[in-house]
């Protein structure tokens, strides 16, 4: 019986031993784990702090294009302002240089008139036909009916018709 728990106890501690051999082995395997963790663990702290730093820079470039953008922007505005600005002067400028011209016209135009109703009918007729049809109408459009009337009388009856119809439009 002796013999037995000699046996028995054997088989027990040699139990025990592999079960030790194995519970170091794991303690030496859990060991170069926790150490390429740690590897692992500090490659990836040495990975966020350069994201961070590419982020930081990034967001500095961003700041910087858009306070250029912003500047540019102001530019062009100004700029822009300037343009419209001369565009009003420019249209002023056009009317007022339009109403002048159109006051030109009228005076030139009233003093033909003038020449036109001191003259006689057969000279001022012959005048008018030699010229073109659009500023004959027009200089007699600017006369008096009763002084158009004389002048036509003395036109050619087919230069007359052509001038009335023009005058009708």
């Amino acid at each position: 019986m002796r013999i037995l728990i000699f046996l028995l106890f054997l088989t027990q501690l040699s139990f025990a031993l592999e079960s030790s051999d194995k519970i170091f082995e794991c303690t030496e395997i859990f060991k170069e784990r926790k150490s390429e963790l740690l590897v692992e663990l500090e490659r990836i702290d040495e990975q966020k702090q350069a994201l961070n730093a590419l982020k930081t820079a990034t967001e500095e470039l961003l700041k910087k294009k858009e306070k250029r953008l912003k500047e540019q922007e102001a530019r062009v505005n100004e700029k822009l302002a300037k343009i419209e600005e001369k565009e009003k002067n420019i249209a002023a400028m056009l009317k007022e240089n339009k109403e002048t011209l159109a006051a030109i016209k009228a005076v030139k135009m009233n003093k033909i008139a003038q020449t036109f109703a001191k003259m006689k009918a057969a000279s001022a007729a012959g005048i008018l036909s030699d010229m073109q049809k659009e500023k004959a109408a027009t200089i007699l459009q600017s006369l008096k009916p009763k002084v158009v009337g004389k002048i036509l009388t003395k036109m050619d009856p087919k230069k007359a018709s052509e001038l009335t119809l023009i005058l009708a439009k």
